[in-house]
C-alpha cells in the first residue's frame, strides 16, 4: 500500500471529519488529447476508455489507486520557533520554522496557537499556526483508503457526486418552478445542486476554471481514522 499526502481546506476537512465527504476531483495534468485526421485535439472519446489509455501511457492517477491511502494535510498548530537561514538559491536570508513538537514531548494541535506568536529571532518556543503544505506525516489525523479511481469531465458531476464531495445542498434545490414540466424541474433541481460545487471549484482553481470543463481524476475513498489530536 502506498501512502500519498493530499491537501484539503478547512471546509473540506470538516466534511471529512463528519464523514459527509467520500470523493475528490483533481485536474488531470496535462489534459488528455487525441489525434483526429492528423490533428492533435482535446480528448472527446469515451471516458471509460480514457483511464486504461492513461495507465498504458504511464500516466496513472498521481493521487493513487484502489488500495492506496491518503494522509490529509490541513492547517495545524506546531510547537517551535523561528530562525533565519541563508538561501544560496535566493542569495538572501529567509525565515525558517524549527518544529520542536515531537522533541518537546507534545502532540500536534488543530487549535490553540499562541496569539502572540510571531517571527522573531531569539523568541522562546511556543505554539504557531502552520500552513497545510508544511504538515508532517506525524501530525496528520485523517487517513483515507482509496476505493475507486476514474476519469471524467468536470461537468459530468452528478447530484449524488456533489453530495459525496461534501457539499451541503442549498435551499434553492428545494424550490419548484410553477408550471414547469417534470423534465424542466429535474434540470433545475440538478443545476441548483451543482452550483455550490462550482463555487467551491472556482475558489480553488480561479475564475473561469469551471467553464473550462477540464478532464479530472475522480478519487473515491472512505475514512479509516478517527480524530486523534485535540
Amino acid at each position: 500500500m502506498k501512502e500519498i499526502p493530499i491537501l484539503y481546506n478547512g471546509a473540506m476537512v470538516r466534511a471529512l471529519l463528519d464523514d459527509s465527504k467520500g470523493q475528490t476531483r483533481r485536474i488531470i495534468n496535462p489534459q488528455p488529447q487525441m489525434v483526429t485526421d492528423g490533428a492533435i485535439l482535446p480528448w472527446e472519446g469515451d471516458p471509460a476508455a480514457l483511464l486504461p489509455l492513461l495507465q498504458q501511457s504511464k500516466r496513472a492517477c498521481p493521487y493513487g489507486q484502489p488500495g492506496d491511502r491518503h494522509w490529509v494535510r490541513e492547517t495545524f498548530v506546531a510547537f517551535g520557533h523561528w530562525v533565519t537561514r541563508f538561501s544560496a538559491k535566493k542569495k538572501r536570508d529567509e525565515w525558517h520554522f524549527v518544529d520542536m513538537t515531537i522533541e518537546a514531548g507534545h502532540q500536534y494541535r488543530f487549535d490553540g496557537a499562541d496569539p502572540f506568536a510571531a517571527r522573531c529571532a531569539g523568541a522562546a518556543p511556543t505554539w504557531h499556526t502552520r500552513p497545510s503544505i508544511f504538515m508532517p506525516r506525524a501530525a496528520s489525523r485523517i487517513l483515507l483508503d482509496i476505493t475507486a479511481v476514474r476519469a471524467e469531465r468536470l461537468h459530468d458531476i452528478s447530484e449524488h457526486d456533489v453530495k459525496a464531495e461534501g457539499i451541503t445542498p442549498d435551499e434553492v434545490r428545494q424550490m419548484w418552478l410553477y408550471g414547469a414540466s417534470n423534465d424542466e424541474r429535474a434540470a433545475i433541481y440538478r443545476r441548483a445542486a451543482v452550483i455550490p460545487y462550482r463555487y467551491l471549484w472556482e475558489s480553488l482553481y480561479g475564475a473561469g476554471s469551471w467553464d473550462a470543463n477540464p478532464w479530472v481524476w475522480v478519487v473515491e475513498f472512505r475514512r479509516t481514522s478517527k480524530e486523534m489530536h485535540q
